[in-house]
């Protein structure tokens, strides 16, 4: 992971859950998206957080607006953090 990059939890598994309801693989969502699979695999486990032009290509693989991806990344990180907290 870059140096100062924390982890999208909530980003990760927004992506994932997306790309699950679409029946899509992790390569087919990368090709779709003009990625590499192995990177959306990383983004997909929190190891690399994406640029926004990546986000875009994401958001578009994915069929859904940029701001419904989002809208549900901060819906999870929400929940991760209550988790957290009661750890």
């Amino acid at each position: 992971m870059p140096h100062g990059a924390d982890p999208q939890i909530g980003l990760s598994k927004a992506i994932r859950q997306f790309r699950k309801e679409r029946h899509l693989s992790q390569e087919s969502l990368a090709l779709t998206a003009g990625l590499h699979p192995t990177w959306i695999s990383h983004l997909e486990s929190g190891r690399v957080n994406p640029t926004w032009a990546n986000m875009r290509r994401i958001a578009a693989g994915l069929e859904v607006p940029l701001s419904m991806l989002a809208a549900r990344a901060e819906e999870l990180e929400r929940k991760f953090q209550k988790i957290d907290q009661k750890i």
